[in-house]
């Protein structure tokens, strides 16, 4: 395949020809009609070499220098089916239009990989593996990580425990069939904000009836000496997260670390926002860590089911597997017309039983209820208790044959 140069310059040599033998043709009409097919042909020409990387196939994958940023583009790009296997990254990934590096580490150790000047048709952003094993044998390969990120926040991957000398395939696709432009780079350093889940599961929505949320953390001993905390806000829609508040770390007299914190937050209209708080970095301190994440649902996004999932209609469910494993949870619903107490429960949370957090619905329903009120409050075993306040949306009764 001719480089884009050499195509380039070919085409404007062909095109520079022809346009001198029109001139000694002398035809004006005919002149301009054809320098215009001959000035579409060269944008086309010109197009059609820039709409595909040359590590489209693994056998031209880019080789990447630790330290070295590269721009590319998932645009035009096809898929090798000979050379992967979505078996092996299960329904992290959905192969469209991906394409390959290969990184050498020289020495051992942890690696970032940097992703970031994001720009994509649509909001989903990119997907990468991370795997070792022989250049399309995926009987060879082992998946050592699989992340979609489903934004286009400039964001990191950790790899830990690389080896020096042994080759790792990177392979990077646009989530959801999406098209994007990207910088990559594997650093001993990470850029951005640690990567997070994407799109939150219905057991991890909070719905809320008011447009203030309150959001508390912890700080870990580990993290005491970064300088304050970011708090960032996304709602689903939108490309990036915005700063919408930064915290500094507290300090006694002595220069210990407070760990309790919490701010409030406005939303600012009906949607499903993405709340994280992230430690800033220091100088020549630990990458960035995420210490809480929140999906909040206002308005009549509350109401509304997340893509690809089916609520039942007899039952609601509490998002219980946000909260510690065997945290004390004291859960009151209430009508929230009357504030009569339609229930009163107390257990010790089971994140692995999905049933928990189920709650049986068609007795308030048949009393006519549109909504109810659901109040937990969390004891974790380590550290302050804290409540969260819902106000979950009824679905209409199941019709009765």
């Amino acid at each position: 395949m001719l480089s884009l140069s050499k195509q380039l310059y070919r085409a404007s040599k062909s095109i520079t020809v022809a346009v001198e033998l029109l001139r000694q043709a002398q035809h004006d009409v005919l002149f301009f009609f054809i320098c215009g097919l001959l000035l579409l042909l060269f944008v086309t020409l010109a197009s059609t070499a820039t709409a595909q990387v040359a590590n489209d196939n693994i056998e031209n994958r880019r080789r990447l220098l630790l330290e070295e940023t590269i721009t590319s583009t998932s645009t035009g790009c096809t898929v090798q089916r000979s050379c992967v296997d979505e078996r092996l990254t299960g329904k992290c990934i959905e192969y469209h239009n991906d394409q390959w590096f290969e990184f050498t580490p020289k020495a051992a150790g942890r690696y970032y990989v940097n992703i970031g000047g994001q720009k994509c048709r649509d909001v989903r952003g990119v997907q990468l593996v991370v795997l070792t094993g022989q250049p399309c044998q995926p009987a060879t390969y082992r998946v050592l990580s699989c992340t979609s990120l489903g934004t286009q926040d400039d964001v990191f991957v950790t790899l830990d425990s690389l080896r020096a000398g042994q080759p790792y395939l990177l392979d990077v696709d646009g989530y959801l069939k999406d098209y994007c432009q990207f910088t990559l780079q594997v650093s001993q350093t990470a850029a951005g904000m640690p990567v997070s889940y994407f799109p939150p599961s219905p057991t991890r929505l909070l719905p809320t009836a008011s447009r203030v949320v309150e959001l508390s953390w912890t700080l870990p001993d580990s993290l005491a000496r970064i300088p304050d905390f970011r708090v960032m806000r996304r709602e689903i829609h939108q490309y990036r997260s915005t700063e919408v508040r930064r915290v500094p770390v507290r300090r006694d007299t002595y220069g210990r670390a407070e760990t309790s914190y919490a701010v409030a937050d406005t939303l600012p209209g009906p949607g499903i926002y993405d709340y994280q708080v992230v430690t800033s970095r220091a100088e020549n301190g630990p990458a960035a860590a995420r210490l809480r994440q929140w999906w909040y649902a206002y308005g009549t996004a509350a109401t509304m089911p997340l893509p690809g999932t089916t609520p039942a209609r007899d039952v609601v469910e509490l998002p219980l597997r946000k909260y510690p494993a065997r945290a004390r949870l004291s859960v009151v619903v209430t009508d929230p017309a009357s504030g009569r107490v339609l229930l009163a429960q107390q257990l010790i949370n089971q994140p692995g039983n999905l049933r928990q957090g189920q709650l049986p619905i068609r007795r308030w329903q048949e009393a006519g209820l549109e909504k109810i009120s659901v109040e937990i409050t969390c004891h974790p075993v380590r550290g302050d208790f804290f409540t969260d306040r819902l106000l979950l949306n009824l679905p209409p009764p199941a019709a009765r044959p």
